[in-house]
Protein backbone atom coordinates (compact mmCIF):
# COMPACT_ATOMS: atom_id res chain seq x y z
CA UNK A 1 0.00 0.00 0.00
CA UNK A 2 1.09 3.96 -0.05
CA UNK A 3 2.28 5.31 2.54
CA UNK A 4 0.29 8.70 2.49
CA UNK A 5 -0.29 11.50 5.59
CA UNK A 6 -3.19 10.84 7.23
CA UNK A 7 -6.36 12.43 5.20
CA UNK A 8 -9.43 14.52 6.56
CA UNK A 9 -12.18 12.88 6.04
CA UNK A 10 -14.33 15.14 7.82
CA UNK A 11 -17.25 14.05 9.29
CA UNK A 12 -18.70 12.04 6.66
CA UNK A 13 -20.75 8.95 7.86
CA UNK A 14 -20.09 5.43 8.14
CA UNK A 15 -22.37 4.27 5.93
CA UNK A 16 -20.94 6.49 3.30
CA UNK A 17 -17.48 5.25 3.85
CA UNK A 18 -18.51 1.95 3.97
CA UNK A 19 -20.59 2.15 0.53
CA UNK A 20 -17.33 3.71 -0.88
CA UNK A 21 -14.90 0.77 0.43
CA UNK A 22 -17.73 -2.11 -1.22
CA UNK A 23 -17.76 0.21 -4.71
CA UNK A 24 -13.94 0.05 -5.65
CA UNK A 25 -13.14 -3.24 -8.11
CA UNK A 26 -11.06 -5.87 -6.50
CA UNK A 27 -9.26 -7.01 -9.01
CA UNK A 28 -5.16 -6.98 -9.95
CA UNK A 29 -2.73 -5.83 -7.01
CA UNK A 30 -3.02 -1.98 -8.19
CA UNK A 31 -3.00 -0.45 -4.28
CA UNK A 32 -2.89 2.93 -5.15
CA UNK A 33 -7.25 3.70 -4.30
CA UNK A 34 -5.74 3.37 -0.38
CA UNK A 35 -3.51 6.49 -1.39
CA UNK A 36 -4.39 8.76 1.70
CA UNK A 37 -6.61 6.07 3.33
CA UNK A 38 -3.79 3.28 4.61
CA UNK A 39 -0.20 3.11 4.69
CA UNK A 40 2.41 -0.38 4.97
CA UNK A 41 6.36 0.12 5.27
CA UNK A 42 7.95 -1.48 2.29
CA UNK A 43 10.75 -4.49 2.99
CA UNK A 44 14.07 -2.97 3.64
CA UNK A 45 14.82 -5.27 0.62
CA UNK A 46 13.05 -3.52 -2.57
CA UNK A 47 11.69 -7.08 -4.36
CA UNK A 48 10.58 -5.31 -7.35
CA UNK A 49 13.66 -3.79 -8.04
CA UNK A 50 15.60 -6.86 -7.08
CA UNK A 51 13.48 -8.63 -9.38
CA UNK A 52 14.28 -6.30 -12.16
CA UNK A 53 18.17 -7.28 -12.09
CA UNK A 54 17.29 -10.81 -12.37
CA UNK A 55 15.01 -10.05 -14.69
CA UNK A 56 17.38 -8.59 -17.02
CA UNK A 57 20.04 -11.79 -16.92
CA UNK A 58 17.28 -14.07 -17.25
CA UNK A 59 16.83 -16.69 -20.61
CA UNK A 60 13.12 -18.02 -19.35
CA UNK A 61 11.31 -16.74 -16.58
CA UNK A 62 8.21 -18.08 -14.74
CA UNK A 63 6.06 -15.55 -12.74
CA UNK A 64 3.89 -17.67 -10.20
CA UNK A 65 0.89 -16.16 -8.96
CA UNK A 66 1.20 -12.77 -10.94
CA UNK A 67 -1.92 -11.25 -9.88
CA UNK A 68 -3.05 -8.67 -12.04
CA UNK A 69 1.03 -8.72 -13.38
CA UNK A 70 1.95 -4.96 -12.26
CA UNK A 71 4.51 -6.45 -10.48
CA UNK A 72 6.41 -8.18 -13.12
CA UNK A 73 5.26 -5.25 -15.70
CA UNK A 74 7.25 -2.87 -13.09
CA UNK A 75 9.95 -5.36 -13.31
CA UNK A 76 10.44 -5.57 -16.69
CA UNK A 77 10.22 -1.92 -17.36
CA UNK A 78 12.66 -1.22 -15.11
CA UNK A 79 14.78 -4.32 -16.44
CA UNK A 80 14.16 -2.55 -20.15
CA UNK A 81 14.16 -6.11 -21.39
CA UNK A 82 12.02 -9.03 -21.28
CA UNK A 83 13.60 -12.65 -20.97
CA UNK A 84 13.18 -14.33 -24.50
CA UNK A 85 10.74 -17.12 -22.67
CA UNK A 86 8.70 -15.55 -20.20
CA UNK A 87 5.60 -16.79 -18.94
CA UNK A 88 3.13 -15.97 -15.59
CA UNK A 89 0.59 -17.90 -14.01
CA UNK A 90 -2.67 -16.80 -12.67
CA UNK A 91 -5.57 -18.89 -10.98
CA UNK A 92 -8.56 -16.01 -10.70
CA UNK A 93 -9.91 -15.51 -13.47
CA UNK A 94 -10.31 -11.60 -13.07
CA UNK A 95 -6.75 -11.42 -12.91
CA UNK A 96 -5.89 -13.68 -15.62
CA UNK A 97 -7.61 -10.98 -18.02
CA UNK A 98 -6.28 -7.98 -16.65
CA UNK A 99 -2.38 -9.72 -16.43
CA UNK A 100 -3.09 -10.89 -19.63
CA UNK A 101 -3.82 -7.00 -21.29
CA UNK A 102 -0.75 -6.03 -19.20
CA UNK A 103 1.62 -8.15 -19.77
CA UNK A 104 0.95 -9.07 -23.74
CA UNK A 105 2.56 -6.24 -25.08
CA UNK A 106 5.94 -6.68 -23.00
CA UNK A 107 5.74 -10.25 -24.58
CA UNK A 108 4.68 -12.37 -21.73
CA UNK A 109 2.13 -15.47 -22.37
CA UNK A 110 -0.27 -15.49 -18.98
CA UNK A 111 -1.54 -19.08 -18.30
CA UNK A 112 -4.82 -19.46 -16.29
CA UNK A 113 -3.42 -22.20 -13.69
CA UNK A 114 -4.97 -23.28 -10.52
CA UNK A 115 -2.47 -22.27 -7.31
CA UNK A 116 -2.64 -25.60 -6.09
CA UNK A 117 -2.54 -27.38 -9.36
CA UNK A 118 0.93 -28.85 -11.04
CA UNK A 119 2.65 -26.30 -12.86
CA UNK A 120 1.90 -27.06 -16.87
CA UNK A 121 5.85 -26.59 -17.93
CA UNK A 122 8.49 -29.53 -18.64
CA UNK A 123 10.58 -30.16 -16.67
CA UNK A 124 14.07 -27.45 -16.14
CA UNK A 125 12.08 -25.00 -18.61
CA UNK A 126 13.36 -22.08 -16.32
CA UNK A 127 16.51 -20.62 -14.74
CA UNK A 128 14.35 -18.23 -13.02
CA UNK A 129 10.85 -18.63 -11.05
CA UNK A 130 10.12 -16.20 -8.87
CA UNK A 131 6.62 -14.80 -7.44
CA UNK A 132 5.00 -12.63 -5.13
CA UNK A 133 3.41 -13.20 -2.25
CA UNK A 134 2.19 -16.77 -3.09
CA UNK A 135 -0.27 -18.26 -1.32
CA UNK A 136 1.36 -22.07 -0.85
CA UNK A 137 4.62 -22.33 -2.54
CA UNK A 138 4.53 -25.77 -4.24
CA UNK A 139 8.14 -26.82 -3.57
CA UNK A 140 8.24 -29.96 -5.75
CA UNK A 141 6.72 -28.22 -8.44
CA UNK A 142 8.83 -24.94 -8.41
CA UNK A 143 11.99 -27.54 -8.25
CA UNK A 144 10.59 -29.49 -10.89
CA UNK A 145 10.55 -26.44 -13.35
CA UNK A 146 13.58 -24.75 -12.50
CA UNK A 147 16.70 -25.85 -14.80
CA UNK A 148 20.04 -27.09 -12.80
CA UNK A 149 21.59 -23.75 -11.40
CA UNK A 150 18.34 -22.19 -11.53
CA UNK A 151 17.17 -19.53 -8.85
CA UNK A 152 13.78 -19.53 -6.80
CA UNK A 153 13.75 -15.44 -6.09
CA UNK A 154 9.96 -14.81 -3.97
CA UNK A 155 8.59 -12.37 -1.53
CA UNK A 156 6.40 -14.30 0.84
CA UNK A 157 3.72 -12.72 3.59
CA UNK A 158 5.19 -14.25 6.77
CA UNK A 159 3.71 -15.81 10.19
CA UNK A 160 0.68 -13.68 11.59
CA UNK A 161 0.41 -11.18 9.08
CA UNK A 162 -1.80 -8.46 10.03
CA UNK A 163 -3.36 -10.22 12.50
CA UNK A 164 -4.18 -7.26 14.78
CA UNK A 165 -6.65 -6.86 12.18
CA UNK A 166 -7.89 -10.47 11.79
CA UNK A 167 -7.98 -10.86 15.47
CA UNK A 168 -10.22 -7.73 16.07
CA UNK A 169 -12.95 -9.78 13.67
CA UNK A 170 -12.31 -13.11 14.33
CA UNK A 171 -11.20 -13.17 17.87
CA UNK A 172 -7.99 -15.06 19.28
CA UNK A 173 -6.93 -17.34 16.37
CA UNK A 174 -4.88 -20.76 17.71
CA UNK A 175 -0.95 -20.65 17.79
CA UNK A 176 -0.98 -23.60 14.88
CA UNK A 177 -2.73 -20.89 12.56
CA UNK A 178 -0.83 -17.81 14.19
CA UNK A 179 2.68 -20.07 13.14
CA UNK A 180 2.11 -21.05 9.59
CA UNK A 181 4.05 -19.48 6.87
CA UNK A 182 6.76 -19.28 9.01
CA UNK A 183 10.12 -18.29 7.15
CA UNK A 184 12.02 -21.36 8.74
CA UNK A 185 9.55 -23.52 8.08
CA UNK A 186 9.64 -22.71 4.57
CA UNK A 187 13.47 -22.78 4.54
CA UNK A 188 12.77 -26.77 5.69
CA UNK A 189 10.34 -27.51 3.24
CA UNK A 190 12.70 -25.45 0.02
CA UNK A 191 15.47 -27.94 1.33
CA UNK A 192 13.19 -30.86 1.42
CA UNK A 193 12.08 -30.51 -1.62
CA UNK A 194 15.94 -29.81 -3.44
CA UNK A 195 16.53 -26.25 -3.56
CA UNK A 196 19.85 -24.65 -1.66
CA UNK A 197 18.63 -21.56 0.46
CA UNK A 198 21.16 -18.68 -0.41
CA UNK A 199 19.42 -15.87 1.70
CA UNK A 200 16.65 -15.45 3.24
CA UNK A 201 15.55 -12.30 5.49
CA UNK A 202 12.35 -11.28 7.60
CA UNK A 203 10.93 -8.33 8.53
CA UNK A 204 7.69 -6.91 10.68
CA UNK A 205 6.38 -3.75 8.96
CA UNK A 206 3.97 -1.23 10.11
CA UNK A 207 0.62 -0.64 8.63
CA UNK A 208 -1.95 2.03 9.02
CA UNK A 209 -5.44 2.09 8.55
CA UNK A 210 -7.11 5.46 8.16
CA UNK A 211 -10.70 5.07 7.97
CA UNK A 212 -13.03 2.16 7.50
CA UNK A 213 -13.25 2.51 4.30
CA UNK A 214 -9.67 1.23 3.34
CA UNK A 215 -10.66 -1.59 6.40
CA UNK A 216 -13.19 -3.04 4.25
CA UNK A 217 -12.14 -2.59 0.90
CA UNK A 218 -8.66 -4.17 2.07
CA UNK A 219 -10.79 -7.32 3.55
CA UNK A 220 -12.58 -7.31 0.18
CA UNK A 221 -9.38 -7.49 -1.74
CA UNK A 222 -7.28 -9.83 0.33
CA UNK A 223 -10.12 -12.31 0.83
CA UNK A 224 -8.16 -14.81 2.79
CA UNK A 225 -7.87 -12.76 5.91
CA UNK A 226 -11.43 -12.77 6.77
CA UNK A 227 -12.92 -15.59 5.37
CA UNK A 228 -16.11 -14.85 4.01
CA UNK A 229 -15.86 -11.39 4.79
CA UNK A 230 -19.33 -8.92 4.38
CA UNK A 231 -20.52 -5.74 5.48
CA UNK A 232 -23.44 -7.23 6.71
CA UNK A 233 -21.75 -10.08 8.53
CA UNK A 234 -19.34 -7.58 10.66
CA UNK A 235 -21.39 -4.70 10.47
CA UNK A 236 -21.13 -4.33 14.28
CA UNK A 237 -17.53 -4.53 14.26
CA UNK A 238 -17.01 -2.28 11.49
CA UNK A 239 -19.44 0.48 13.23
CA UNK A 240 -17.10 -0.06 16.27
CA UNK A 241 -14.11 0.09 14.47
CA UNK A 242 -15.27 3.09 12.53
CA UNK A 243 -15.78 5.06 15.39
CA UNK A 244 -12.37 4.03 17.54
CA UNK A 245 -10.17 5.42 14.17
CA UNK A 246 -12.74 8.39 14.53
CA UNK A 247 -11.99 9.25 17.72
CA UNK A 248 -8.45 7.27 18.48
CA UNK A 249 -7.00 7.88 14.80
CA UNK A 250 -5.57 5.11 12.57
CA UNK A 251 -5.86 1.53 13.60
CA UNK A 252 -2.25 0.20 13.57
CA UNK A 253 -1.62 -3.51 12.77
CA UNK A 254 1.48 -5.13 11.17
CA UNK A 255 2.29 -7.41 7.90
CA UNK A 256 4.95 -9.75 8.16
CA UNK A 257 7.71 -10.19 4.84
CA UNK A 258 10.61 -12.60 4.28
CA UNK A 259 12.46 -12.48 0.76
CA UNK A 260 13.39 -16.22 -0.59
CA UNK A 261 17.11 -16.68 -2.77
CA UNK A 262 17.18 -20.33 -3.46
CA UNK A 263 18.87 -22.22 -6.23
CA UNK A 264 18.52 -25.58 -7.64
CA UNK A 265 21.95 -27.59 -7.51
CA UNK A 266 23.52 -28.29 -10.68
Amino acid sequence: MPSPHAPDHGDRSFDDLVAEGVAVPTEGWDFSWFEGRASEERPSWGYAVSMAGRMARAGAALDLQTGGGEVLDFALGRAGRTPPVAVATEGWPPNVAKATALLRPRGVAVVAAEEDSPLPFADGAFDLVVSRHPVRPQWEEIVRVLEPGGTYFAQHVGPASVFELVEYFLGPLPEEVRSKRHPDRERADAEAAGLEVVDLRAERLRIEFHDIAAVVHFLRKVVWMVPGFTVEAYEPQLRALHERIRDEGAFVAHSTRHLFDARKPR
